[in-house]
């Protein structure tokens, strides 16, 4: 099948689960996402163990010549399923012959269906805990399915409501198995199409944060450069959301160069993440998600309790979130907030938080990179690379004083969904081998587009290439990008911004000295006349003000 046949039945797939939720009084619940990315899920795991069952070397000649695979698969013994278990690639879903889509379909008619669906989704998620479970800082297990039925508060709905679900899991037009050779463009593209309900803003008060595969993609190529040669690399990112920055790096690095840790406060984001982990072939990395608040109560550590350090951290974090609650006790670690944490505000508005965050995430990724080498990338404000006070000046004079910061570009107007404001992404090497630092002003780049009613701006494929191509070799282009000394930021108050360092050009135009001789003659024309009007205007002036007469 045509890979544009299957990613149109894919997403029929997806609108058909949602329709379903909206007809069962669903549709924009707050557990509709829950529903459709484990529905989904099911489907893959179905999928890719058939795709995987039929290539192993003692089972898979057996699976492949039967006219449907998982119709032999239900006649296989116990044995003969741990058996082909051991010869699965690592990060292969465990099912058994009563898990497959085929055992359920034809389970339909035979009553309680739901708590069927249900059971089977947990006994799945069970089998399959040590590969796709997830932890919270507290270390509980948050694990790949659990019931889905139960969402439905009217109990005689709840079987017509997983025979409908079925019934599009089941559709022949919709099979995974012809696209798993395709690695990961294809359900990349299904992910974003997946979530696109889910991950947007307004999303209360740890809305999820998605970046642009644009802007992604220029951090990773930025940070892994033209290093080909990266082997056993740690990346993380400790504001995660559904993993988009971690993604794009992993796959510059290659998936199987490297391992992913990440940490995020929302557990929706989280679940996401997980879910772009498998559909990624980043399997063995789902260990290393953890949900919890990075900032309050830091997730990866080493074995003697201190943070772990890694090679690359990528974060696009919130930039104003209100934590009063939790400040002092952050503020506490002088280690890794070393220029401080912002005042708690005044008065709490939650649609208008105060308390810059940002700030924190910046010096706890500077803390958290691997001394010597860590790179590191970070969504930031505008604002800041100009900033002339409090944290904000403390973390640019360190960034600056220790060679730290080696790049920063500033983005068009509105590139990012999730917010008005203007960003710019910081570039870190704990390498403090760069001599120079290069500053880009993309603020003019981006072609204009309406999502909905609000006005966004993309980046085009040549423009990635070429800010890419910029910062990459150093180049000077006027009126886009510089190339200063760190003593030249110093000179210009720390500034970060690329605009404050562009020559002032003041345009030339050779004539004649008859045009020279010609233009001063009509100008002394002009003036002549402007003088002689401006006089006619004062001898009317004084003319009425001697006509004027006191009237009391």
């Amino acid at each position: 099948m045509e890979q544009i046949q299957i990613e149109q039945a894919t997403k029929q797939l997806i609108d058909g689960l949602k329709q379903t939720c909206g007809n069962f009084g669903l549709g924009n619940d707050g557990n509709e996402y829950k529903i459709i990315i484990q529905v989904f899920l099911y489907k893959y795991f179905n999928d890719k163990f058939g795709y995987e069952a039929k290539r192993v070397p003692v089972y898979g000649e057996r699976l492949s010549k039967a006219e449907k695979w998982d119709a032999e698969y239900d006649m296989f013994t116990d044995d003969e399923c741990e058996d082909l278990f051991s010869y699965l690639p690592e990060g292969t879903p465990h099912l058994m012959p009563r898990h497959t889509i085929h055992h359920l379909y034809n389970a339909q008619q035979q009553g309680d269906f739901s708590n069927l669906f249900d059971s089977t989704m947990v006994e799945i998620a069970d089998i399959n805990a040590e590969i796709f479970s997830m932890a919270t800082v507290n270390k509980t297990k948050l694990t790949i399915f659990e019931p889905i039925t139960v969402f439905i508060p009217d109990s005689t709905q709840r079987d017509e409501f997983a025979i409908s679900l079925m019934r599009f899991i089941a559709d022949p037009k919709t099979n995974f198995e012809e696209m798993f050779a395709m690695k990961y463009d294809f359900f990349s593209t299904m992910f974003e199409y997946l979530i696109k309900d889910y991950n947007k803003d307004g999303g209360g008060k740890y809305a999820e944060y998605y970046t642009p595969r644009s802007i992604a993609l220029i951090m990773a190529r930025l940070l892994v450069g033209n290093n080909k040669d990266l082997r056993g690399v740690t990346c993380c990112d400790p504001s995660a959301g559904s993993g988009t920055l971690l993604m794009a790096l992993a796959h510059t690095i290659g998936e199987n160069r490297c391992t992913i840790y990440s940490q995020d406060i929302s557990q929706k984001s989280s679940k996401m993440l997980r879910l772009n982990l498998i559909l990624n072939n980043l399997v063995p990395s789902i260990q290393n998600i953890i949900q919890g608040n990075t900032l309050l109560k830091p997730g990866h550590k080493n074995p003697d309790g201190s943070l772990k350090k890694f090679d690359f951290i990528v974060s696009n974090p919130p930039f104003k979130l209100d934590f009063p609650d939790e400040r002092d006790t952050i503020a506490q670690d002088t280690m890794r907030f070393w220029a401080g944490v912002p005042n708690k505000p005044k008065s709490i508005d939650p649609d208008k938080p105060k308390m810059e965050i940002y700030l924190c995430f910046i010096q706890h990724m500077l803390y958290c990179l691997e001394e010597g080498k860590g790179k590191g990338a970070i969504v930031v404000p505008t604002g800041f690379i100009t900033t002339k006070s409090g944290i904000g000046k403390k973390i640019l004079q360190k960034i600056v004083d220790e060679k730290i910061v080696y790049g920063c570009v500033s983005m068009p107007s509105n590139v990012f969904a999730t917010t008005g404001t203007n960003v710019s992404v910081l570039f870190f090497d704990k390498s403090r081998k760069h001599e120079k630092v290069v500053l880009i002003d993309a603020s003019k780049l981006g072609e204009e587009y309406k999502d909905g009613n609000k006005q966004r701006t993309r980046l085009l494929d040549s423009e990635i290439e070429q800010i890419v191509d910029t910062f990459t070799n150093e180049k000077v282009v006027d009126d886009f990008s510089v190339v200063v000394s760190y003593d030249e930021i110093k000179e210009k108050g720390y500034s970060l911004s690329a605009g404050q360092y562009f020559d002032i050009k003041i345009q030339y135009k050779d004539i004649t000295a008859d045009e020279f001789q010609k233009r001063m003659a009509d100008y002394r024309e002009s003036l002549v006349a402007k003088f002689e009007e401006s006089r006619k205007l004062e001898a009317e002036i004084i003319k009425q003000l001697d006509g004027l007469t006191f009237n009391g």
